[in-house]
Protein backbone atom coordinates (compact mmCIF):
# COMPACT_ATOMS: atom_id res chain seq x y z
CA UNK A 1 0.00 0.00 0.00
CA UNK A 2 1.25 3.46 -0.79
CA UNK A 3 2.39 5.25 2.38
CA UNK A 4 0.05 8.05 1.55
CA UNK A 5 -2.60 6.34 1.16
CA UNK A 6 -1.98 3.89 4.38
CA UNK A 7 -1.18 7.48 6.49
CA UNK A 8 -5.08 8.12 4.88
CA UNK A 9 -6.19 5.06 5.90
CA UNK A 10 -5.18 5.11 9.50
CA UNK A 11 -6.28 8.61 9.66
CA UNK A 12 -10.45 7.77 8.72
CA UNK A 13 -10.08 4.30 10.61
CA UNK A 14 -9.20 6.67 13.90
CA UNK A 15 -11.84 9.08 12.56
CA UNK A 16 -14.39 6.05 12.96
CA UNK A 17 -13.19 5.15 16.34
CA UNK A 18 -13.64 8.32 17.95
CA UNK A 19 -17.04 9.31 16.56
CA UNK A 20 -17.99 5.69 17.66
CA UNK A 21 -16.87 6.43 20.92
CA UNK A 22 -18.87 9.86 21.09
CA UNK A 23 -21.70 7.85 20.00
CA UNK A 24 -21.61 5.03 22.54
CA UNK A 25 -21.26 8.20 25.51
CA UNK A 26 -24.50 9.98 24.01
CA UNK A 27 -26.39 6.59 23.97
CA UNK A 28 -25.24 5.77 27.06
CA UNK A 29 -26.43 8.73 28.70
CA UNK A 30 -29.50 9.60 26.96
CA UNK A 31 -31.43 11.18 30.35
CA UNK A 32 -32.24 14.74 30.85
CA UNK A 33 -29.21 17.01 31.67
CA UNK A 34 -29.07 17.73 35.50
CA UNK A 35 -26.81 20.02 38.03
CA UNK A 36 -25.54 17.84 40.75
CA UNK A 37 -27.63 16.21 42.78
CA UNK A 38 -29.83 18.79 45.11
CA UNK A 39 -31.93 17.48 47.92
CA UNK A 40 -35.50 19.73 48.23
CA UNK A 41 -35.42 19.64 52.30
CA UNK A 42 -39.10 19.97 52.41
CA UNK A 43 -40.32 17.54 49.82
CA UNK A 44 -37.23 15.23 49.51
CA UNK A 45 -37.08 14.98 45.83
CA UNK A 46 -34.46 16.04 43.25
CA UNK A 47 -34.67 19.15 41.66
CA UNK A 48 -33.63 19.71 37.81
CA UNK A 49 -32.28 22.66 36.87
CA UNK A 50 -30.29 23.64 33.21
CA UNK A 51 -26.30 24.04 33.61
CA UNK A 52 -24.51 26.99 32.76
CA UNK A 53 -22.51 25.72 30.92
CA UNK A 54 -21.86 22.57 28.87
CA UNK A 55 -24.07 18.84 29.88
CA UNK A 56 -23.63 17.00 33.19
CA UNK A 57 -24.30 13.54 33.18
CA UNK A 58 -23.66 10.89 35.77
CA UNK A 59 -20.86 9.94 33.73
CA UNK A 60 -19.13 13.15 33.26
CA UNK A 61 -19.44 16.40 31.30
CA UNK A 62 -18.91 16.15 27.34
CA UNK A 63 -19.54 19.32 25.11
CA UNK A 64 -23.49 19.69 24.25
CA UNK A 65 -22.19 19.08 20.06
CA UNK A 66 -21.10 15.71 19.22
CA UNK A 67 -20.31 16.73 15.39
CA UNK A 68 -17.82 19.59 16.61
CA UNK A 69 -14.77 17.57 15.79
CA UNK A 70 -15.99 17.44 12.43
CA UNK A 71 -15.41 20.66 11.55
CA UNK A 72 -12.29 20.99 13.10
CA UNK A 73 -9.28 21.64 11.15
CA UNK A 74 -6.73 20.40 13.30
CA UNK A 75 -8.55 17.05 14.32
CA UNK A 76 -7.12 15.06 11.89
CA UNK A 77 -3.88 16.37 11.68
CA UNK A 78 -1.52 14.36 14.12
CA UNK A 79 1.36 17.26 14.83
CA UNK A 80 -1.87 18.98 16.30
CA UNK A 81 -4.34 16.19 17.93
CA UNK A 82 -1.88 13.55 20.45
CA UNK A 83 -4.07 11.00 19.87
CA UNK A 84 -3.86 10.53 16.13
CA UNK A 85 -0.14 11.21 16.95
CA UNK A 86 0.12 8.24 18.84
CA UNK A 87 -1.67 6.16 16.58
CA UNK A 88 0.29 6.19 14.06
CA UNK A 89 3.75 6.94 15.45
CA UNK A 90 3.99 2.88 15.76
CA UNK A 91 2.67 2.54 11.52
CA UNK A 92 5.45 4.32 10.21
CA UNK A 93 8.17 4.82 12.68
CA UNK A 94 11.53 3.04 11.35
CA UNK A 95 14.49 1.46 13.37
CA UNK A 96 17.74 0.39 11.63
CA UNK A 97 19.41 -2.93 12.05
CA UNK A 98 23.12 -2.71 10.96
CA UNK A 99 25.51 -5.86 11.32
CA UNK A 100 29.05 -6.21 9.86
CA UNK A 101 31.35 -9.21 8.79
CA UNK A 102 34.30 -8.52 7.52
CA UNK A 103 34.72 -4.49 6.01
CA UNK A 104 31.60 -4.28 5.32
CA UNK A 105 28.02 -2.83 6.73
CA UNK A 106 24.71 -4.30 5.97
CA UNK A 107 22.49 -1.82 6.82
CA UNK A 108 18.23 -2.98 7.57
CA UNK A 109 15.68 -0.68 7.53
CA UNK A 110 12.61 -2.04 9.26
CA UNK A 111 9.19 -1.29 10.52
CA UNK A 112 7.69 -1.51 13.97
CA UNK A 113 7.64 -5.67 13.75
CA UNK A 114 11.15 -5.47 12.51
CA UNK A 115 10.38 -6.33 9.15
CA UNK A 116 12.22 -4.87 6.21
CA UNK A 117 10.41 -1.95 4.47
CA UNK A 118 10.18 -2.30 0.74
CA UNK A 119 9.27 -0.39 -2.03
CA UNK A 120 10.80 3.26 -0.94
CA UNK A 121 14.35 4.55 -1.80
CA UNK A 122 16.05 5.31 1.37
CA UNK A 123 19.08 6.83 1.79
CA UNK A 124 21.76 6.46 4.48
CA UNK A 125 24.96 8.69 5.40
CA UNK A 126 27.60 7.10 6.66
CA UNK A 127 29.66 9.97 8.68
CA UNK A 128 32.66 11.36 6.27
CA UNK A 129 31.60 9.07 3.40
CA UNK A 130 28.37 9.98 1.91
CA UNK A 131 25.07 8.88 1.29
CA UNK A 132 24.22 5.33 -0.03
CA UNK A 133 20.62 4.63 -1.81
CA UNK A 134 18.40 1.27 -1.66
CA UNK A 135 18.87 0.70 -5.13
CA UNK A 136 16.91 -2.25 -5.21
CA UNK A 137 14.19 -0.78 -2.92
CA UNK A 138 14.34 -4.58 -0.30
CA UNK A 139 14.76 -2.48 2.56
CA UNK A 140 18.33 -3.46 2.43
CA UNK A 141 21.55 -1.31 2.03
CA UNK A 142 25.05 -3.11 1.59
CA UNK A 143 28.34 -1.12 1.66
CA UNK A 144 31.40 -3.29 0.77
CA UNK A 145 34.94 -2.97 0.98
CA UNK A 146 35.23 -0.35 4.44
CA UNK A 147 38.16 0.31 5.99
CA UNK A 148 37.97 -1.59 9.99
CA UNK A 149 36.94 1.07 12.44
CA UNK A 150 33.68 3.10 14.08
CA UNK A 151 31.39 4.63 11.67
CA UNK A 152 28.13 6.88 12.38
CA UNK A 153 24.97 5.74 10.48
CA UNK A 154 21.96 7.76 10.19
CA UNK A 155 18.50 7.33 7.85
CA UNK A 156 17.70 10.36 5.61
CA UNK A 157 14.16 11.55 6.09
CA UNK A 158 11.24 10.48 3.85
CA UNK A 159 7.95 11.89 3.42
CA UNK A 160 5.74 9.60 5.66
CA UNK A 161 7.62 7.96 7.51
CA UNK A 162 9.50 8.72 11.55
CA UNK A 163 13.39 7.81 10.91
CA UNK A 164 15.45 7.72 13.90
CA UNK A 165 16.45 11.29 15.28
CA UNK A 166 20.64 11.61 15.25
CA UNK A 167 22.95 8.99 13.92
CA UNK A 168 23.55 5.27 14.74
CA UNK A 169 27.65 4.03 16.30
CA UNK A 170 28.77 0.94 14.29
CA UNK A 171 31.51 -0.94 13.91
CA UNK A 172 32.72 -2.59 11.12
CA UNK A 173 34.91 -5.53 11.89
CA UNK A 174 38.68 -6.49 10.65
CA UNK A 175 38.20 -9.70 9.90
CA UNK A 176 35.80 -12.62 9.34
CA UNK A 177 34.78 -14.10 13.04
CA UNK A 178 32.71 -16.62 11.80
CA UNK A 179 29.68 -16.25 14.59
CA UNK A 180 26.26 -16.46 13.61
CA UNK A 181 24.01 -13.35 12.43
CA UNK A 182 21.41 -12.74 14.70
CA UNK A 183 18.98 -10.93 12.75
CA UNK A 184 19.44 -13.13 9.44
CA UNK A 185 15.95 -14.30 9.25
CA UNK A 186 15.32 -10.72 7.57
CA UNK A 187 16.96 -11.48 4.94
CA UNK A 188 15.75 -15.31 4.38
CA UNK A 189 13.08 -15.93 1.48
CA UNK A 190 10.19 -18.07 0.53
CA UNK A 191 9.84 -19.52 -3.44
CA UNK A 192 7.08 -16.91 -3.45
CA UNK A 193 9.37 -13.97 -3.80
CA UNK A 194 11.70 -15.55 -6.47
CA UNK A 195 12.01 -16.95 -9.93
CA UNK A 196 12.93 -20.27 -8.25
CA UNK A 197 12.59 -21.95 -11.61
CA UNK A 198 16.15 -19.49 -12.55
CA UNK A 199 17.32 -19.96 -8.99
CA UNK A 200 17.10 -23.17 -7.51
CA UNK A 201 19.48 -24.39 -10.37
CA UNK A 202 22.23 -27.48 -8.58
CA UNK A 203 23.33 -29.75 -10.88
CA UNK A 204 22.69 -33.25 -10.83
CA UNK A 205 25.83 -35.19 -10.07
CA UNK A 206 27.51 -36.93 -12.94
CA UNK A 207 29.91 -38.96 -11.36
CA UNK A 208 28.73 -42.61 -12.24
CA UNK A 209 29.39 -45.08 -13.86
CA UNK A 210 27.22 -48.95 -15.04
CA UNK A 211 28.37 -50.28 -11.42
CA UNK A 212 25.63 -47.86 -9.90
CA UNK A 213 23.44 -49.82 -7.45
CA UNK A 214 19.94 -47.95 -6.68
CA UNK A 215 19.24 -50.91 -4.69
CA UNK A 216 18.80 -50.22 -0.66
CA UNK A 217 21.75 -52.14 0.47
CA UNK A 218 22.25 -54.46 2.93
CA UNK A 219 25.10 -53.20 5.66
CA UNK A 220 27.64 -54.08 7.67
CA UNK A 221 27.07 -53.47 11.73
CA UNK A 222 29.34 -50.34 10.86
CA UNK A 223 27.37 -48.61 8.76
CA UNK A 224 23.83 -47.24 8.61
CA UNK A 225 21.50 -46.63 5.47
CA UNK A 226 20.19 -43.63 4.75
CA UNK A 227 18.45 -40.76 2.37
CA UNK A 228 18.43 -37.30 1.77
CA UNK A 229 15.66 -35.26 0.44
CA UNK A 230 14.59 -31.70 -0.69
CA UNK A 231 11.48 -30.27 -2.31
CA UNK A 232 11.99 -32.39 -5.42
CA UNK A 233 10.23 -35.74 -3.37
CA UNK A 234 7.15 -34.31 -2.55
CA UNK A 235 5.17 -35.56 -0.26
CA UNK A 236 6.34 -38.37 2.21
CA UNK A 237 4.92 -40.76 4.35
CA UNK A 238 7.69 -40.85 7.01
CA UNK A 239 6.72 -43.96 8.85
CA UNK A 240 7.14 -45.46 6.01
CA UNK A 241 10.59 -44.62 4.98
CA UNK A 242 10.98 -45.33 8.49
CA UNK A 243 9.31 -49.18 8.60
CA UNK A 244 11.66 -49.35 5.38
CA UNK A 245 15.03 -49.77 7.54
CA UNK A 246 16.04 -46.22 6.84
CA UNK A 247 17.55 -44.69 10.35
CA UNK A 248 18.29 -40.86 9.02
CA UNK A 249 17.93 -38.15 6.29
CA UNK A 250 19.94 -35.43 5.69
CA UNK A 251 17.45 -33.02 4.48
CA UNK A 252 17.58 -29.15 2.72
CA UNK A 253 16.64 -26.50 4.59
CA UNK A 254 17.60 -24.01 2.25
CA UNK A 255 19.43 -22.60 -1.15
CA UNK A 256 21.29 -19.23 -1.94
CA UNK A 257 19.69 -18.41 -6.01
CA UNK A 258 21.87 -18.94 -8.30
CA UNK A 259 21.31 -15.92 -10.21
CA UNK A 260 20.31 -13.01 -7.90
CA UNK A 261 22.52 -14.92 -4.22
CA UNK A 262 18.83 -14.89 -2.58
CA UNK A 263 18.77 -16.86 0.60
CA UNK A 264 15.42 -18.88 0.39
CA UNK A 265 14.06 -22.06 2.63
CA UNK A 266 13.13 -25.60 1.20
CA UNK A 267 9.71 -25.20 0.99
CA UNK A 268 9.24 -28.50 2.25
CA UNK A 269 12.23 -28.46 4.89
CA UNK A 270 9.84 -27.43 7.71
CA UNK A 271 7.30 -30.62 7.08
CA UNK A 272 10.15 -32.81 6.35
CA UNK A 273 12.07 -32.36 9.56
CA UNK A 274 8.72 -32.66 11.52
CA UNK A 275 7.41 -35.37 9.91
CA UNK A 276 11.09 -37.29 10.00
CA UNK A 277 11.95 -36.37 13.49
CA UNK A 278 7.82 -37.78 14.71
CA UNK A 279 8.56 -41.35 12.59
CA UNK A 280 12.02 -41.94 14.70
CA UNK A 281 14.29 -40.83 12.01
CA UNK A 282 17.54 -39.26 12.64
CA UNK A 283 17.89 -36.04 10.81
CA UNK A 284 20.64 -33.96 9.40
CA UNK A 285 20.62 -30.72 7.38
CA UNK A 286 22.18 -29.20 3.81
CA UNK A 287 22.00 -25.95 2.62
CA UNK A 288 23.13 -25.76 -1.60
CA UNK A 289 25.54 -23.07 -1.63
CA UNK A 290 26.34 -20.39 -3.92
CA UNK A 291 28.07 -18.31 -1.87
CA UNK A 292 31.24 -16.51 -3.48
CA UNK A 293 32.83 -15.37 -0.37
CA UNK A 294 33.76 -15.86 3.15
CA UNK A 295 31.11 -13.42 4.19
CA UNK A 296 28.12 -15.09 2.28
CA UNK A 297 29.33 -18.37 3.74
CA UNK A 298 28.35 -16.95 7.06
CA UNK A 299 25.12 -15.67 6.12
CA UNK A 300 24.27 -19.25 4.36
CA UNK A 301 25.44 -20.62 7.99
CA UNK A 302 23.24 -18.26 9.91
CA UNK A 303 20.39 -18.90 7.93
CA UNK A 304 20.93 -22.54 8.89
CA UNK A 305 21.09 -22.27 12.26
CA UNK A 306 18.22 -20.01 12.68
CA UNK A 307 16.11 -22.38 11.01
CA UNK A 308 17.45 -25.86 13.04
CA UNK A 309 17.38 -23.82 16.54
CA UNK A 310 14.07 -26.39 17.57
CA UNK A 311 14.63 -29.19 16.27
CA UNK A 312 16.93 -32.10 17.95
CA UNK A 313 19.94 -32.43 15.27
CA UNK A 314 22.01 -35.71 15.34
CA UNK A 315 23.58 -35.94 12.17
CA UNK A 316 26.11 -32.99 10.68
CA UNK A 317 25.09 -29.54 9.17
CA UNK A 318 26.41 -29.80 5.70
CA UNK A 319 27.27 -27.40 3.11
CA UNK A 320 26.32 -28.54 -0.49
CA UNK A 321 28.87 -27.08 -3.05
CA UNK A 322 28.73 -28.21 -6.43
CA UNK A 323 27.39 -26.91 -9.68
CA UNK A 324 24.90 -24.63 -11.31
CA UNK A 325 24.45 -25.75 -14.93
CA UNK A 326 27.41 -23.60 -15.14
CA UNK A 327 25.29 -20.57 -15.18
CA UNK A 328 25.56 -20.27 -11.20
CA UNK A 329 27.10 -17.17 -9.72
CA UNK A 330 29.22 -19.34 -8.10
CA UNK A 331 30.24 -22.02 -10.81
CA UNK A 332 33.26 -20.21 -11.51
CA UNK A 333 35.14 -19.85 -8.01
CA UNK A 334 39.09 -21.08 -8.11
CA UNK A 335 39.56 -23.61 -5.37
CA UNK A 336 41.37 -21.36 -2.57
CA UNK A 337 38.06 -18.98 -2.95
CA UNK A 338 35.58 -21.99 -2.70
CA UNK A 339 37.67 -23.75 0.15
CA UNK A 340 37.42 -20.62 2.26
CA UNK A 341 33.84 -20.58 1.57
CA UNK A 342 33.40 -23.99 2.76
CA UNK A 343 35.93 -23.52 5.66
CA UNK A 344 34.02 -20.37 6.60
CA UNK A 345 30.02 -22.05 6.51
CA UNK A 346 31.56 -24.94 8.55
CA UNK A 347 33.55 -23.02 11.26
CA UNK A 348 30.17 -20.68 12.15
CA UNK A 349 28.57 -23.97 12.38
CA UNK A 350 30.52 -25.27 14.91
CA UNK A 351 31.13 -21.97 16.75
CA UNK A 352 26.99 -22.09 17.32
CA UNK A 353 27.68 -26.14 18.14
CA UNK A 354 26.77 -28.24 15.40
CA UNK A 355 29.00 -30.68 13.55
CA UNK A 356 30.24 -29.28 10.40
CA UNK A 357 30.36 -31.21 6.82
CA UNK A 358 31.09 -30.69 3.49
CA UNK A 359 29.00 -32.43 0.42
CA UNK A 360 30.69 -33.03 -2.89
CA UNK A 361 32.03 -35.21 -5.69
CA UNK A 362 34.47 -36.70 -6.13
CA UNK A 363 35.37 -34.87 -9.35
CA UNK A 364 34.58 -31.62 -7.01
CA UNK A 365 36.91 -33.03 -4.64
CA UNK A 366 39.99 -33.60 -6.70
CA UNK A 367 39.88 -30.50 -8.91
CA UNK A 368 37.60 -27.70 -6.99
CA UNK A 369 38.46 -27.93 -3.91
CA UNK A 370 41.43 -28.01 -1.42
CA UNK A 371 39.96 -30.82 0.51
CA UNK A 372 42.94 -31.34 3.05
CA UNK A 373 42.11 -28.31 4.47
CA UNK A 374 38.57 -29.49 5.26
CA UNK A 375 39.45 -32.85 6.05
CA UNK A 376 38.75 -31.65 9.65
CA UNK A 377 35.07 -31.61 9.32
CA UNK A 378 32.64 -34.44 8.41
CA UNK A 379 32.84 -35.49 4.54
CA UNK A 380 30.27 -36.53 2.15
CA UNK A 381 31.07 -38.17 -1.09
CA UNK A 382 28.58 -38.31 -3.90
CA UNK A 383 29.86 -41.24 -6.20
CA UNK A 384 27.45 -43.35 -8.11
CA UNK A 385 29.37 -47.12 -8.59
CA UNK A 386 29.48 -50.09 -6.67
CA UNK A 387 32.66 -49.01 -5.38
CA UNK A 388 33.65 -46.10 -4.65
CA UNK A 389 36.99 -44.65 -6.25
CA UNK A 390 38.16 -41.39 -4.34
CA UNK A 391 41.41 -41.93 -2.87
CA UNK A 392 40.72 -39.50 0.37
CA UNK A 393 38.78 -40.41 3.32
CA UNK A 394 35.48 -39.71 3.78
CA UNK A 395 32.17 -40.64 6.48
CA UNK A 396 29.19 -40.69 4.51
CA UNK A 397 28.66 -42.22 0.65
CA UNK A 398 26.22 -40.95 -1.48
CA UNK A 399 25.96 -44.00 -3.57
CA UNK A 400 23.06 -43.64 -5.88
CA UNK A 401 20.56 -40.55 -6.57
CA UNK A 402 18.21 -43.72 -8.32
CA UNK A 403 17.03 -44.79 -5.16
CA UNK A 404 13.43 -46.04 -4.31
CA UNK A 405 12.45 -45.65 -1.19
CA UNK A 406 8.42 -46.94 0.42
CA UNK A 407 6.22 -43.83 1.74
CA UNK A 408 8.50 -41.50 -1.53
CA UNK A 409 6.91 -40.88 -4.79
CA UNK A 410 9.71 -41.38 -7.97
CA UNK A 411 13.62 -41.12 -7.09
CA UNK A 412 15.57 -40.71 -4.08
CA UNK A 413 19.49 -40.35 -3.23
CA UNK A 414 20.52 -43.44 -0.90
CA UNK A 415 23.39 -43.02 1.41
CA UNK A 416 25.77 -44.88 3.77
CA UNK A 417 26.68 -43.36 6.52
CA UNK A 418 30.06 -44.76 8.92
CA UNK A 419 29.87 -42.35 11.61
CA UNK A 420 28.62 -44.57 14.20
CA UNK A 421 25.65 -43.12 15.40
Amino acid sequence: MDSKLKRLTIIAAASVIVFTFLLVIFLNSAKRPVNVERVDETTETMTETEPESGLIYENGMIGNDLSAFMRDDTFFDPESNPFLDRLLEGQNRLSLIVTSIEKDLRIQIVDSDNVPVTGESFFVELEGLGEYKDLDQDGIIYIGNLPAGDYQVSLKPLEGYRVPAGSTRVRVKDKVEYLVIEDISLLIMTEADIDAEAEDSAQTVDDKDNTEVTELRSLSSKAILGIDVSKWQGEIDWKLVRDAGIEYAIIRCGYRGSVTGSLVEDPYFEQNIKGALAAGVKVGVYFFTQATNEVEAVEEASMVVSLIRDYDIEYPVFIDTEGAGGNGRADDLDVETRTMVCDAFCRTVENAGYEAGVYASRNWYNSRLDTASLERYVIWLAEYRSVPIYKGYYQMWQYTSGGSVNGIAGNVDLNISYLGY
